[in-house]
């Protein structure tokens, strides 16, 4: 079978392929399509250093130059068995800054079959924000991209772009301008950011955290406060937690780093001097928080090549129709229950905001995930599926609320089961609406057996004190005591009482 025609893949979209050529690392992503919200389907980085002693000599070294161009080799291959339909790729900072960089892209060139653009700083910039802003649309503060040979910062508001800038601050640019030194790193990196006037614009705002040794910092902490939900998309610390491990880590040797277990060996050399950049930006910025993000170049790369209604549309809502459409009984069905599940909503009592709404929708987009499951298992299968999903445009309290939500709707909307650790991580009002849009969930799925074309002749609605569900006489057969109970569990949990009406 020609593996771009596999059965279980979503619509047949074909993989496309995305080579980065970093002055740290060389990687290749191959994503499911080019889509809204598009899932790594493979995902490999050699450290090829390329950057390392350009400050100093001015060219691309010759052994790492060759690390690289090895790596693009093997990549043109997999993408070849893989049938990736497009490749697109991109070089950064050392072989811009490079003498012999244009040499070494006309070899990786041809080893790739493809264009490679090399990017500008402002290009590295904006695509770097781009990618950002396709993971968090409401993104609302600085992005900050640090790569081996510089870090690009890009104020970002209302889903545009606005003032950015490049500065030559990666930690193997930094190694060559200033050596081991830390004192001489410190004026370095200090030196530099005084050209960054947009910081100015921070306080009081987010700083997005973009590039490998930031996402190590943002892990490092994880694994010191025994955080329970190991995803680095959205990852969020206040400013002064951010600002004192940044300060903690630059002073720690790569030998000490190389001892925990949290940070990646290959990191352990330059995260001191990214944790300085990190240190020494936030020394002159007050900013509510850093948020962590793994969308960066690559992705914003790939963003603005889509139309721009598809870049306009909600990253949340599409991964969780591809969820509905891989997973479920009747997708239809799946959109159906969003509708049915408005009335519940539209009281004062538990009114919703867009995004509470929004959030509510994903859930039911989701709600069939664990139907083949052994039905001991559903809930757990559920609640790990949801909450360590590849999926963006939701933060750490949004993505659970989702994974509880589906996990009461198999376990029961009275389960005293959910981890504590994810209870505590979302606020007290969204575990009351996730079990109410479990007990409409479990409602729905006995009235339906998952099929479509119901829901919309039955109407469920809150009348005074009573939660009511209005069944057409042609459908009154489907009535029983499963309904009868379903509904007075969902009422229940509403402070209602049940009626069922035949129409």
């Amino acid at each position: 079978m020609n593996p771009a025609k596999r059965l279980d893949r979503i619509d047949g979209a074909p993989p496309v392929a995305v080579v980065d050529i970093g002055s740290n690392s060389v990687r290749m992503v191959v994503y499911d399509g080019l889509r809204r919200a598009p899932s790594p389907m493979f995902n490999e980085k050699v450290l090829c250093a390329l950057g390392r002693g350009v400050a100093e000599t001015g060219a691309l070294d010759e052994e790492a130059s060759e690390r690289a161009l090895n790596a693009i080799r093997r990549f043109r291959a997999l993408c070849d068995q893989m049938n990736v339909s497009e490749i697109f790729s991109v070089a950064t900072a050392a072989v811009r800054d490079a003498s012999n960089g244009s040499e070494f892209i006309a070899k990786a060139k041809k080893l790739l079959g493809v264009d490679i653009g090399v990017l500008t700083g402002r290009q590295e910039a904006a695509f770097a924000a781009k990618g950002v802003l396709s993971g968090i649309p409401d993104a609302e503060g600085i992005v900050g991209d640090l790569g081996g040979g510089s870090l690009e910062l890009v104020d970002v508001s209302m889903g545009k772009l606005r003032d950015g800038i490049t500065l030559p601050l990666g930690p193997l640019r930094i190694l060559g301008e200033t050596g081991a030194d830390i004192e001489a790193a410190t004026k370095y990196i200090d030196r530099q950011l005084d050209r960054a006037k947009l910081l100015g614009n921070l306080d009081g705002r987010t700083f997005y955290g973009v590039g490998g040794a930031w996402r190590n910092l943002a892990r490092l902490h994880m694994a010191q406060i025994h955080y329970p939900l190991i995803i680095v998309q959205g990852y969020t610390m206040d400013r002064s937690t951010a600002h004192s491990l940044a300060d903690f880590v630059s002073r720690l040797s790569p030998d000490t780093l190389r001892g925990i277990e949290a940070v990646s060996k290959s990191r352990s050399e330059t995260l001191p001097l990214a944790a300085l950049v990190l240190e020494r930006l936030l020394a002159r910025t007050q900013p509510k928080d850093m948020v962590t993000s793994i969308y960066g170049v690559r992705e914003g790369l790939l963003f603005g090549k889509l139309k721009k209604r598809v870049r306009d549309s909600d990253p949340l809502l599409n991964a969780s129709w591809d969820f509905a459409k891989r997973y479920a009984r009747s997708p239809k069905h799946e959109l159906e229950l969003c509708e049915w599940t408005n009335a519940l909503f539209a009281n004062d009592k538990h009114a919703e905001t867009e995004e509470e709404r929004r959030l509510r929708h994903a859930a039911c987009m989701m709600a069939d995930i664990s139907w083949r499951a052994n039905p001991d298992y559903r809930s757990g299968r559920a609640l790990t599926i949801i909450s360590q999903a590849a999926i963006v445009g939701v933060d750490h309290p949004g993505r659970l609320f989702l994974a509880l939500a589906v996990f009461f709707r198999y376990q029961g909307i009275n389960s005293k089961h959910a981890p504590r650790e994810f209870v505590d991580l979302i606020p007290e009002d969204w575990l009351e609406r996730a079990r109410i849009l479990a007990g409409a969930m479990r409602l729905a799925y006995v009235l339906t057996g998952a099929m479509t074309g119901l829901l919309p002749k039955i109407k469920l609605f809150i009348d005074g004190k009573k939660l009511v569900l209005d069944m057409p006489k042609k459908l009154s057969d489907l009535c029983g005591e499963s309904v009868a109970k379903k509904l007075n569990q969902l009422a229940g949990a509403m402070g209602l009482e049940a009626e069922i009406r035949r129409g």
